[in-house]
């Protein structure tokens, strides 16, 4: 039996899976702000919840890496799991039923160290070119210089962003502790560094949180140059996605200019 523990990002209450020792609901940004109940906060022991308007569900993830003791570590986010079923319901409390339960995970485990989501596809784009579409590029560019200078054998994986079209996104694993370690001591230094280098005043509130989206394109970056396996499983959103919202965003931000203003 393996101890592992994934920690459920949230900045308010929300439906959590039923009680399981698998899960831990976890408050981020909770820096001055009210407990939430049942629910761990990311503010406690090493910690750097003061940065979560900018860092996002990072600063549970460095949480985990300073405080949290486990076989195996992992994140998902409040209105996003990993899923056991491929054809989901519509209904949310159904939803709740199809998230990997702590058996499912281990008799995953038993297999790789690591599991992701399954690669998101941009079809039409590559991963650098959507990231400029849609965000403002010059913290990507800054990081690929950061990486560079600090960890050149990274760099030609990095510079595939501008070719690559997919991606395992959201921030989402579980990985053995080890490499959740070595990922993070590595992360965390690029992004702090980045963090010098880039000034977030000239972004809006929205825009200022490019850490937490540099970041989800730099996990394959690790991963890819590590040559590490894996597996991939599912992602299920609590509610269904508007893909029709979600694709005219993308469209406009291509073919317009027009910078996302909102998570989807």
């Amino acid at each position: 039996m393996f101890n592992v523990k994934i920690l459920i990002a949230a900045h308010k209450k929300c439906k959590i899976p039923p009680k399981d020792d698998l899960y831990i609901p976890i408050q981020v940004g909770a820096k001055n702000k009210e407990n939430i109940d049942g629910f761990i906060r990311d503010d406690e022991g090493e910690n750097i919840s003061a940065k979560n308007p900018y860092f996002c569900e990072l600063t549970a993830i460095y949480w985990a890496w300073k405080n949290l003791n486990a076989d195996y570590i992992g994140l998902c986010h409040y209105r996003r799991f990993f899923a056991c079923r491929k054809i989901l319901p519509l209904n949310e409390d159904k939803r709740l039923k199809c998230i990997l339960s702590q058996e499912q995970i281990e008799e995953k485990l038993k297999k790789t160290d690591i599991l992701l989501p399954k690669k998101r596809n941009y079809l039409i784009e590559t991963l650098y070119s959507h990231y400029k579409h849609t965000m403002f590029v010059e913290p990507l560019d800054i990081t690929g210089e950061i990486i560079k200078e600090k960890y050149s054998e990274y760099y030609e994986e990095f510079e595939k962003l501008n070719k690559r079209r997919t991606a395992h996104m959201f921030n989402m694993f579980v990985m053995k502790k080890e490499f959740f370690d070595e990922y993070c001591a590595w992360l965390f230094d690029i992004l702090f560094e980045l963090e010098k280098r880039v000034d977030t005043s000239k972004y809006d509130s929205f825009h200022t949180r490019f850490f937490g989206r540099v970041s989800e394109l730099l996990l394959d970056v690790w991963l890819n140059t590590k040559h590490y396996k894996y597996e991939e499983i599912k992602v299920m959103g609590l509610k269904p996605t508007n893909w029709i919202k979600k694709g005219t965003s993308f469209i406009m931000a291509k073919f317009t200019g027009k910078k996302y203003d909102k998570s989807f």
